[in-house]
C-alpha cells in the first residue's frame, strides 16, 4: 500500500473517529457518565493522532509523485480544509488540558467532523504541481498561523453557543434554580465566558501573524505587500471584529451575551473569509478552489 493510499484510508478513519466522538459527547450530555466522556475524549485523541499521521503521509507522497515538487499539504482547498479540521481538535485538546470541561467537545468537535466530511465527499483529493506563487516557504508560515487562529475562533464560537444556551435556560428559570437536564452538564457561565476570551486571546495574535506573513508572501510573489484583494479585505474585517472584541473586553468590561454574540459573528466572518471568498469572489486567492 503506497503512502497516498494509506493517507486516504487514514483520513476516512479520522472522519469516522470525529463522528464517533461527536455522537458520544452528545450521549455524555444525556447520560452524565464520566466513562462516556472518557470514551469520547479517547476517540478525539485517536482521530487526532491518525489525522497527524495522514497529513504526514500526504506530505511524503508529494515527494514521490512524478512531475510534482514535494511540499507541505496546504496548497489547495482539499488540503486546507483537512488541515483546518486538524487544528480544531489540536486547540480543543490544549483547552481540555486546562479546563477539563468535556461537554465543550459536543460543540467543538462537530466543526472538525463537518470539515472532514466535506473534504472527503466533495473536494478533489489529487496532489497537483504548485503554481509559481505557491512555491515558497511563506505558504507554510502563512497557512499554519492563519488556521491555528481560525481553530481558536472555532473553539470560541462553540463555547459561546453553549454560553447563550446556558444563560437562556437560567433566565427561563428566572434565576430561581440552576439549569438542569443536558444544560446542567455545561460548565458554569463564567467558565464558558473565560474560555471564549482565552481562545480569542490565542487566536487573535495568530491571525495577526498570519496577515503579516501573508503580506510578506504577497510581496515575494507579486511585488506588493497589500493589494486589497477580496481575501485580504475580509482578513482585515475579521481582524477588526476580534480587535473590537478584545478592546471592548479591556476598556468596557464586555462579558456575557454581548461577548458571546460578537465571538459567533467573528467566526461567521472567518468562515466567509476562508470559504466564501475562495468559492464566490474572484481574486489572487481564487486558486485555493
Amino acid at each position: 500500500m503506497n503512502s497516498m493510499h494509506l493517507s486516504a484510508q487514514l483520513f476516512n478513519f479520522v472522519t469516522i473517529a470525529y463522528f464517533g466522538a461527536m455522537v458520544v459527547f452528545f450521549i455524555y450530555l444525556a447520560s452524565r457518565s464520566k466513562t462516556v466522556a472518557l470514551i469520547a475524549t479517547v476517540l478525539v485523541y485517536l482521530g487526532f493522532i491518525a489525522h497527524t499521521a495522514a497529513i504526514g503521509l500526504r506530505w511524503y507522497a508529494s515527494y514521490q509523485l512524478p512531475g510534482t515538487v514535494g511540499h507541505a499539504p496546504l496548497s489547495n482547498l482539499y488540503e486546507s480544509v483537512v488541515f483546518f479540521s486538524w487544528t480544531i481538535p489540536l486547540i480543543y485538546i490544549l483547552m481540555d488540558f486546562k479546563y477539563r470541561q468535556r461537554a465543550v467537545g459536543a460543540f467543538v468537535i462537530p466543526f472538525a467532523f463537518l470539515g472532514m466530511t466535506w473534504a472527503q465527499l466533495k473536494l478533489d483529493k489529487n496532489i497537483e504541481p504548485l503554481v509559481p506563487a505557491l512555491q515558497s516557504n511563506w505558504l507554510t508560515y502563512h497557512v499554519v498561523t492563519c488556521f491555528l487562529g481560525y481553530a481558536a475562533f472555532a473553539v470560541a464560537c462553540g463555547v459561546s453557543i453553549m454560553y447563550l444556551i446556558k444563560v437562556g435556560k437560567e433566565e427561563q428559570n428566572s434565576g430561581n434554580s440552576p439549569a438542569g437536564g443536558i444544560v446542567g452538564l455545561f460548565p458554569a457561565a463564567k467558565v464558558l465566558d473565560d474560555i471564549n476570551y482565552k481562545a480569542i486571546m490565542v487566536g487573535f495574535p495568530l491571525l495577526s501573524l498570519g496577515i503579516i506573513t501573508g503580506a510578506a508572501w504577497a510581496n515575494y510573489a507579486w511585488g506588493t505587500y497589500w493589494s486589497w484583494d477580496p481575501k485580504e479585505t475580509w482578513s482585515l474585517i475579521v481582524w477588526f471584529i476580534y480587535a473590537a472584541f478584545l478592546h471592548a473586553r479591556f476598556t468596557r468590561g464586555w462579558v456575557g451575551k454581548k461577548a458571546a454574540w460578537l465571538s459567533i459573528i467573528g467566526f461567521a466572518a472567518t468562515i466567509f473569509c476562508y470559504l466564501g471568498v475562495n468559492l464566490v469572489l474572484s481574486g489572487l486567492h481564487s486558486y485555493g478552489g
